[in-house]
């Protein structure tokens, strides 16, 4: 008898074929629409025609579609830590969260009470099993690895769950998709905030934080402008600063270097390689592993956002579970509330968010 696998579909093309190449496998395979963002009127929540596309491949496949929300989850547990972050003044990564408190968190359990073996997902990555559980590592198409976005998945999560297209580059999806009559072929791939979608991100939080507005300051204390809260910005961000040129400064682009919470000041350089804007080291919060803990320092490579190459660096246990990430070189705006992320060859060690910086040079030395 074959396993039944509950397939998240979203509507897209990647979640169509890792249901398409289950079913070819002979799993017994079934649809999960997970709609976890209350319908906006703003045009930007896409959460129906995705609906609709995901029904359309369930009948192409002739597999059953389910409907659920967790809406209440994904407000709790995902966007209420969302706006937490932002309100101390970080840039968080809702996407993490997301895939480890809904999609691999109740989406799983979901599953399993409806008889699944297993959840599966259109994500770009690899799993492999381990004596620890499942092990995580990079997809074949470099281009498309979502594995940083995985880390903090459990390991008794990635056990039970399958990823069928990490061995696939996204060409060949397309392709398959087109060849086997899937009506969402050629639908763009979606970038936006998990569950929220595509839309003006400034505006959009406006509708959730206070507008706080605050000094826009040199590393030397002088008043350039004017912001309207610390949370509508993140480091290393050129543009919206609403500055333009200063009299006797150079015609640099400016850059936001650090943010003066207890000031509630926005401290901004120019030139894409002021000093101020690199870290030598970074510190984390309590560290998720996905294999066996390290004790003892030791090197291999991180990232500290999306789509950035390994970085070699020197990953430093310590006894209460954080760890601190020193570079082999400095790395350009290393961004508290987002994430570090270990990786030793291919395989995913885990990560943690980034608590603190370590920049290269001191802000009264490079005023």
């Amino acid at each position: 008898m074959s396993e039944r696998v509950i397939v998240g579909l979203s509507g897209g093309v990647d979640s169509a074929v890792a249901a398409l190449l289950l079913k070819d496998a002979g799993h017994d395979v079934q649809g999960l629409f997970m709609s976890n963002w209350e319908e906006d009127d703003d045009g930007y929540c896409t959460a129906a025609q995705d609906y609709q596309d995901a029904r359309a491949v369930a009948a192409e496949l002739g597999i059953a579609l389910h409907r659920a929300s967790f809406a209440r989850q994904y407000r709790e547990q995902v966007f209420g830590e969302f706006l937490r972050e932002h309100r101390a003044g970080r840039t968080p990564n809702p996407d993490v969260l997301c895939n480890r408190e809904i999609k691999f968190g109740v989406a799983l359990e979901w599953a399993q009470r409806l008889g699944a073996s297993h959840f599966a997902t259109g994500h770009y990555a690899r799993l492999e099993p381990s004596p620890e559980g499942g092990a995580l590592y990079k997809a074949r198409d470099d281009a498309k690895d979502q594995s940083y976005f995985l880390h903090a998945v459990s390991r008794a999560q990635l056990s039970r769950t399958l990823m069928p297209l990490g061995e696939l580059e996204k060409s060949a999806v397309r392709e398959r998709a087109r060849r086997s009559g899937l009506p969402v072929f050629d639908k763009p791939d979606s970038t936006g905030i998990c569950f929220i979608g595509e839309r003006p991100f400034r505006a959009f939080l406006t509708r959730f934080l206070p507008v706080t507005p605050g000094p826009i300051e040199s590393p030397s204390g002088e008043r350039l402008g004017t912001h309207q809260g610390l949370a509508f910005h993140t480091l290393g961000q050129r543009g919206g600063l609403g500055i333009g040129g200063q009299h006797g400064r150079p015609h640099l682009p400016w850059y936001v270097a650090a943010k003066d919470v207890g000031r509630n000041a926005l401290i901004v350089v120019q030139g894409h390689d002021h000093p101020l804007l690199s870290s030598e080291a970074l510190a984390t919060g309590a560290w998720h592993w996905l294999a066996s803990p390290r004790r003892q320092p030791f090197r291999c490579g991180v990232k500290v956002r999306y789509r950035q190459a390994d970085e070699p660096a020197l990953l430093e246990p310590r006894s209460d579970g954080t760890v601190r990430v020193r570079f082999e070189r400095p790395q350009r705006a290393v961004t508290p509330g987002q994430y570090a992320v270990a990786y030793e060859g291919e395989r995913c060690l885990g990560g943690a968010v980034i608590e603190s910086i370590e920049p290269r040079v001191r802000e009264s030395a490079a005023a």
